[in-house]
């Protein structure tokens, strides 16, 4: 049984590998962008919080405000094949919730991990950012990486139109990169935003990579298991939503 699972697994992963490299504009602009986006905003960062802060903060907001905007490469490949109609289909095969869900995360999964590589390895080989410990700064950014995965994947399946999943990964991806301290630091906040703040996805994520950053591993792991929990959540949330075959077919 294992076996013929990892098998059509590994099939839906191929399948939508191939799909995702044959439009390879929107994968490049979200590994170009932030590239960007650091290069040039950094300096603001570094006058207004010192050099090794300004860095750091600099690289956490490009990190976790343009992989927030990355949700629709997972959100955006189940919606198209509920689009293409061709959802139902696969799902009157033998391939299991579970590992559709999967097929589409893993190749979401290595370009968000990309995205991430490329922004602290600008961040660390050029501007000098401090890395206290790099199996916490890879803990942290594999938990954000699966938290994201998963709220890509139930927004897929949840959303009924591009215009709803756009909706959701640009709006709700600032909302959440801002209310969690990503863009702007918490400490200069109104009150009510850092009371708000952990119910934010970006809020754990800022705050397992700063833990990473200055090598606290007590406050890594915390932060991580939360983002842990949300990836299982939203995850489960998917998967059931996919199994139970409820969901309304997706209006062009």
């Amino acid at each position: 049984m294992l076996p013929d699972a990892g098998r059509r697994t590994a099939a839906v992963i191929r399948h939508n590998t191939i799909l995702l490299l044959r439009e390879p504009g929107p994968l490049a602009s979200r590994l170009i962008l932030p590239l960007l986006f650091l290069t040039l905003l950094h300096p603001l960062y570094q006058a207004a919080q010192g050099r090794a802060a300004g860095i750091g903060q600099a690289v956490i907001a490009t990190l976790v405000t343009f992989s927030l905007l990355a949700l629709n490469i997972v959100g955006g490949s189940i919606l198209t094949e509920r689009v293409w109609r061709t959802w139902e289909r696969i799902r009157a095969t033998a391939v299991r919730p579970a590992e559709l869900i999967t097929g589409k995360a893993v190749p979401a999964m290595a370009a968000l991990l990309a995205q991430q590589a490329l922004i602290v390895g600008l961040g660390a080989v050029v501007f000098g950012l401090a890395i206290r410990s790099l199996p916490l700064l890879a803990l942290a950014l594999l938990a954000w990486t699966l938290a994201l995965l998963g709220m890509g994947a139930a927004i897929g399946v949840l959303a009924r139109s591009f215009s709803e999943l756009s909706i959701a990964y640009d709006l709700g991806g600032m909302l959440l990169s801002s209310l969690g301290g990503a863009l702007v630091p918490l400490a200069v906040m109104p009150a009510w935003v850092r009371h708000a703040a952990p119910a934010s996805p970006g809020y754990w994520a800022v705050s397992a990579l700063k833990a990473a950053l200055r090598g606290d591993g007590a406050a890594t792991l915390k932060a991580a298991a939360v983002l842990a929990g949300l990836a299982l959540g939203f995850g489960l949330v998917a998967a059931v939503r996919a199994g139970r075959g409820t969901v309304r077919s997706a209006r062009m």
